[in-house]
């Protein structure tokens, strides 16, 4: 296949006629829906109408989810893919029936923007975090604050589950990272070092190592269990956008305001491959199953590494505007890309 428009075949589509409209992807767990929202960014703020739209990847059917009454700024899939969870800039969460497209609970306390979510691995409790410069633990049975998580100073961009479920990484505009004891609602580990915004955070596979991408354009990898620093990951000259870990989880990859993506051992914190084409900011990154990793950017276009050479393996052309989000689909085959 040739390094052209038409090699997004390899793809499938996650947006409708008006692909502008979306921000943020995200593939159930079966692989059998796409949702598909406004997103947001540190740099854009705001984007979309307020309306989750999920769409069936088979047939193309699509439900349009309203409730919210500000732009949705991040969704994640319960593990069993039976429910949509939505944060917004209304401050509240939303729970979504995937098969109805019904809401099934609104969940209301903070004060300021939601900016992340994401579920436990067993599906019991969604984790949010705000502008309001909390997280919070809601049971996701009952549509009920389980926990508010009080120490950031500022607010919260990115919210992450360990594996196991007991611990919840939070990342913020203050410059720290911190884990909080799920369980109890406390902090267990305030991990500071960053100089800049801490915009994501990720942990490894096994629940060993937190990685968190900051503005001051450095990769911080973090001991969960004894709260200090591993690796300090410098090469970037501009802020880390996203961070991820490889399924396997020797290797982290990073997309820049630089432009590059950059491949890193985990082990020994030094610098693999340096992923260059983009023409502007590299907004997201993904692993495939596989290995391979896709790249969103602000210069409309997603691109498709081999990751043992470092090659392109192809880029994909057609958005009209920045790519904010990229997704796999669960067997790899198909990506979810997104759009501002």
């Amino acid at each position: 296949m040739s390094n052209q428009a038409g090699s997004a075949a390899a793809f499938r589509v996650a947006f409708g006629r008006r692909p502008s409209q979306f921000g943020i992807v995200a593939w159930s767990p079966d692989g059998r829906w796409v949702a598909a929202a406004g997103g947001s960014s540190p740099v854009l703020g705001e984007l979309g109408d307020g309306i989750l739209r999920l769409w069936r990847a088979d047939t193309g059917e699509c439900l349009l989810l309203e409730g919210h009454t500000g732009a949705i700024s991040h969704i994640a899939w319960s593990p069993d893919g039976g429910t949509v969870a939505s944060g917004s800039y209304d401050n509240t969460v939303r729970l979504w029936d995937a098969a109805s497209g019904r809401e099934r609970h609104k969940l209301e306390g903070h004060s300021h923007s939601v900016q992340s979510v994401a579920w436990s691995p067993n599906g019991g409790t969604v984790a949010s975090g705000s502008e309001d410069k909390t997280v919070r633990l809601w049971d996701a049975a009952r549509g009920r604050e389980r926990h508010k998580l009080q120490g950031h100073s500022k607010g919260v961009w990115s919210v992450a589950w360990s594996p196991d479920g007991r611990t919840v990484a939070s990342g913020s505009d203050d410059k720290t990272v911190r884990l909080w004891n799920a369980a109890k609602g406390r902090e267990r580990h305030k991990l500071a070092g960053h100089s800049g915004i801490v915009l994501s955070v990720a942990w490894s596979p096994d629940g060993g190592t937190v990685a968190s991408g900051s503005e001051d354009h450095t990769v911080r990898l973090w001991d969960a269990a004894r709260g200090r620093a591993r690796h300090t990951l410098e090469g970037h000259s501009q802020a880390v956008l996203s961070v991820a870990w490889s399924p396997d989880g020797g290797r982290l990859a990073s997309g820049s305001e630089d432009k590059t993506v950059r491949l890193w051992g985990a082990a020994s914190g030094r610098e693999r491959l340096k992923l260059e084409g983009h023409s502007s900011w590299v907004r997201s990154v993904a692993w495939s199953p596989d290995g391979t990793v896709a790249s969103g950017s602000f210069d409309t276009t997603v691109r498709l590494w081999d990751t043992a050479s470092g090659r392109e393996r192809y880029k994909l052309e057609g958005h009209s505007t920045g790519v904010l989000s990229v997704a796999w689909s669960p067997d790899g085959g198909h990506g979810g890309q997104r759009i501002s």
